[in-house]
């Protein structure tokens, strides 16, 4: 054992050995004389106090084995050695210890400690707020460290004043601790001065060598631009900025953190969207001929070459192709002349070689037909049409390589914009003309490409409008008609079912006439929908109040199999739509997805606001800017393919089995969201279930909306804390029959007294007759003579508070802007008994 670690310590414990062996030779000598017994006693005491001592000289950590003072000599002896200055000190800056480089550097301070230490690297605002910041972080637990310029005081770190790059760090050591010293329980800094001066030079430098190669390649004529994965420009050098006519402030922002300017801004939209393709296709090397766009809008032909990394960031090397003065410019071949206006030219331009290679082709040409990247197809029989057009074309081409004229365009439809397209369809059509045999000309015929995807979309929807209109006009002829015949079956219906209990044999046949004459109104709706033509009932609605009600109506429609999630989002902006043609959009969406889900699953109704912003992100086809409430419905079914996707909402398509479905359901649903001014985007995959997200515009609410809002909630608590039955003077004008003798007895059973008239003469004859008993007219609004909104003005002149409701099986809307601001409830046809009793009780007790 040794006491301490240091010289005077082993000479102690050198001393105590020689003492101990001394007396035990003593004891030897004594151990014959007759006071031996009495000595032996002495020196086994005084042994014992010596091993008590030394225990507790371990314990206490005075005293340690010889090898552990070896140990610490050698990590001493190494941090002495060491070039850098350490300082162990305590957080208060009390010194500790320090090697040989750091009392050098602190020689000659008058101050110990951090003080010190501070003095000894220059002091200054720059030392001290560095040292202040490294131990805070130090005593946080973690290692700080920085690099800086001083001046020291001392030679320690080169020639004493000389300006040197130092790297001061600190780090906390947690005790106990002992040194070459007494114990330190606490933490420590240990301080650590390091002279980079000589490392920082020599990366100083290098970074100059490479600022130089950068600044000889700048000034080469080569334009280098770099352009992100998403398409932002991240650099351009100056040849580029010089060609571009880039002002001060345009380089800056490139420069800058932020990305200003895009792909699109750089190049015209061909050579746009051919570097893009060439980025979509990582390792895909592009040389091509294209037209860079100057901030003042000329063009600046360029030669470019360029690679698309794995990442999608596009390195762009270009060549200017301009002449060099006026001069060589005024004396351009034609050749040359016609090159540019190849090149530049809105319509895609190629020449074929005789074996239907391409030769030469614009840039027009690269991003309509090969993608946009040159080079992708060997020839032109190798392009994959959508349809059957590839025979055709490869027909076509046949003949103009063989020299023969004549050939007729054709129009090729690519799959999945497979020919420069993005996820959709896109149509080209393709002139083919044969080129004149002459000796040494390589090209045999010549392509001109135009873009008709926009055409044939446009005739697509003018068919599709001319059979909407046909529809239209066969539902518009059956409504007015039909639906008259339908009240008369479903009114009686409800007389029947007054006078026969449920235990009558005839009661059960009288529920399927109303049940048969309630699905075939329905499908008088489907057809009106389809057509656009429905009269709708437009009000305010807060959709989450909607969802609310239909949530249990949607339960009994899906089934026990099939679980449902409706969710509202917070504060719903109102709507202006009709509220059960919307209810009935929801209901057929989620029978279409109970059937998509044989085996069970989940439908998600979602509901929330639409911000403008991310209407302008979501960047649906012909989705106008603005504010929307979106309605989702989404399942878990089968999905469907982009074939069957792309013709869903067509009237009459159905995937179904025969007798199992009409074919009108979504496209009702469609009819009746475009009527309401909104949009529906279907997106589905196969095994990955199907989502509808129906888009209604926000409407904002004035004060009138809002009385009429709190008047409909007050009319629908009386109507339903109150029978139907009533008092007052009904007029009732209906030119059917069958109608109106229904509508008479039903409303004279509800105890009001009934006036009948068949048309609007004869009703104006009966309001003059008993001028203000009238409380109520009841009038349909197609009718022989005189119509009901003609009726109703001549009433208005003599009596201008009439209440009045319309009621027509007929979907034509002309007469509600014929009446203008005229206020009037209306009643769609075909009605139960109940529903008109209720509609006249609403009404009268306005």
């Amino acid at each position: 054992m040794a006491l301490g670690a240091g010289p005077d310590q082993q000479r102690a414990s050198l001393a105590l050995a020689t003492l101990v062996i001394a007396a035990a030779a003593a004891i030897l000598v004594a151990s014959a004389s007759p006071y031996a017994q009495t000595f032996f006693l002495i020196v086994l005491t005084g042994l014992a106090a010596a091993g008590a001592y030394f225990l507790f000289a371990i314990g206490s950590g005075l005293a340690r084995p010889d090898g552990a003072a070896g140990s610490t000599a050698y990590a001493e002896r190494a941090v002495e050695a060491l070039s850098e200055a350490v300082h162990v000190l305590r957080p208060d800056g009390t010194p500790v210890w320090a090697n040989g480089v750091a009392r050098r550097l602190l020689a000659g301070q008058s101050s110990a400690g951090l003080p010190g230490l501070e003095a000894a690297l220059g002091g200054g605002t720059l030392v001290s707020q560095a040292v202040y910041r490294l131990s805070r972080a130090a005593l946080d637990g973690a290692p700080a460290a920085v690099d800086l310029d001083v001046s020291p005081t001392s030679d320690a770190l080169g020639s004493r004043g000389s300006v040197r790059r130092i790297r001061l760090s600190v780090s906390r050591i947690d005790g106990p601790v002992r040194g070459a010293g007494p114990l330190h329980d606490g933490p420590l800094l240990v301080w650590r001065v390091a002279d980079i001066t000589t490392e920082h030079e020599s990366q100083r430098a290098k970074v100059e060598a490479l600022n130089s190669h950068v600044a000889d390649i700048g000034a080469l004529p080569v334009g280098i631009m770099t352009i992100g994965a998403d398409g932002g420009v991240h650099h351009i050098n100056a040849a580029a900025a010089d060609w571009l006519g880039l002002s001060a402030d345009a380089r800056r922002l490139v420069e800058g953190p932020d990305t200003v300017l895009r792909l699109t801004d750089l190049f015209t939209p061909d050579g746009a969207e051919i570097l893009a393709g060439c980025q979509r296709k990582p390792g895909h090397l592009l040389d091509a001929e294209l037209d860079l766009v100057r901030e003042d809008g000329l063009l600046v032909p360029v030669r470019v070459l360029c690679r698309s990394g794995q990442d999608g960031r596009l390195v762009v090397a270009a060549v200017d192709l301009r002449a060099d003065d006026v001069g060589e410019r005024t004396s351009e071949k034609p050749g040359a002349r016609f090159s540019r206006f190849f090149r530049s030219a809105p319509l895609g331009i190629a020449t074929l070689g005789r074996d239907g290679r391409v030769i030469n082709a614009n840039p027009a040409f690269t991003r309509m037909i090969q993608g946009g990247v040159p080079g992708d197809i060997a020839s032109l029989i190798d392009i994959s049409a959508a349809d059957g057009s590839k025979a055709q074309f490869a027909a076509g081409l046949a003949r103009v390589l063989e020299g023969r004229a004549g050939v007729p365009p054709v129009d090729v439809t690519f799959a999945d914009g497979g020919a420069g397209g993005r996820g959709s369809n896109v149509t080209r059509r393709i002139y083919m003309s044969p080129l004149s045999r002459t000796r040494g000309l390589q090209e045999a015929a010549i392509l001109y490409v135009i873009d008709v995807t926009e055409e044939k979309a446009l005739e697509a929807k003018f068919a599709q409008s001319q059979k909407m209109e046909a529809v239209g006009k066969l539902a518009g002829f059956v409504a007015h008609d039909f639906n008259n015949m339908l009240t008369a079956i479903i009114g009686f219906s409800d007389f029947l079912l007054q006078t026969h209990r449920p235990s009558d044999p005839a009661h059960s046949d009288i529920i399927n006439i109303k049940s048969s004459a309630v699905r075939a109104a329905g499908l008088v709706g489907k057809l009106l929908a389809l057509a656009r033509q429905q009269t709708l009932l437009v009000e305010p609605i807060q959709l989450g109040e909607m969802m609310t009600d239909l949530t249990q109506l949607l339960k009994r429609s899906l089934g026990e199999r099939i679980g449902l999630e409706v969710s509202s989002g917070r504060d719903l902006w109102y709507v202006k739509t009709d509220k059960l043609q919307l209810e009935q959009a929801i209901i057929n969406l989620a029978v279409n997805a109970k059937d998509a889900m044989p085996d069970g699953g989940r439908l998600t109704v979602t509901t929330r606001n639409v911000t403008e912003r991310e209407v302008q992100r979501l960047q649906h086809p012909g989705m106008q800017p603005g504010e929307y409430v979106l309605v989702e419905i989404a399942d878990t079914g089968t999905g469907m393919p982009k074939d069957v996707l792309d013709k869903i909402f067509e009237p009459f398509f159905t995937t179904k089995a025969p007798g199992k479905g009409t074919g009108l359901g979504l496209a009702t649903v469609y009819g009746i969201v475009k009527q309401t001014g909104g949009y529906i985007y279907p997106e589905s995959a196969v095994g990955a279930g199907t989502t509808f997200r129906i888009y209604l515009p926000r409407y904002h609410l004035d004060e009138r909306d809002e009385a009429v809002i709190s008047e409909k909630l007050e009319a629908k608590k009386r109507v339903q804390q109150a029978d139907l039955t009533g008092t007052g003077c009904v007029l009732l004008v209906e030119d059917e029959d069958v109608v109106r003798s229904f509508s008479v007895r039903a409303l004279s059973r509800q105890g009001y007294t009934v006036l009948e008239a068949a048309d609007g003469l004869e009703a104006l004859e009966l309001m003059a007759r008993h001028q203000g008993k009238i409380d109520l007219v009841v009038s349909d609004v197609v009718m022989p003579g005189m119509d009901g909104p003609t009726m109703l003005k001549e009433m208005r002149k003599s009596n201008p508070d009439v209440k009045i409701i319309f009621v027509s099986g007929y979907p034509n809307e002309a007469f509600q802007q014929a009446l203008g601001e005229e206020t009037f409830a209306f009643l769609p046809k075909p009605f139960s008994l109940p529903q008109l009793a209720a509609k006249v009780k609403e009404q009268i007790g306005r």
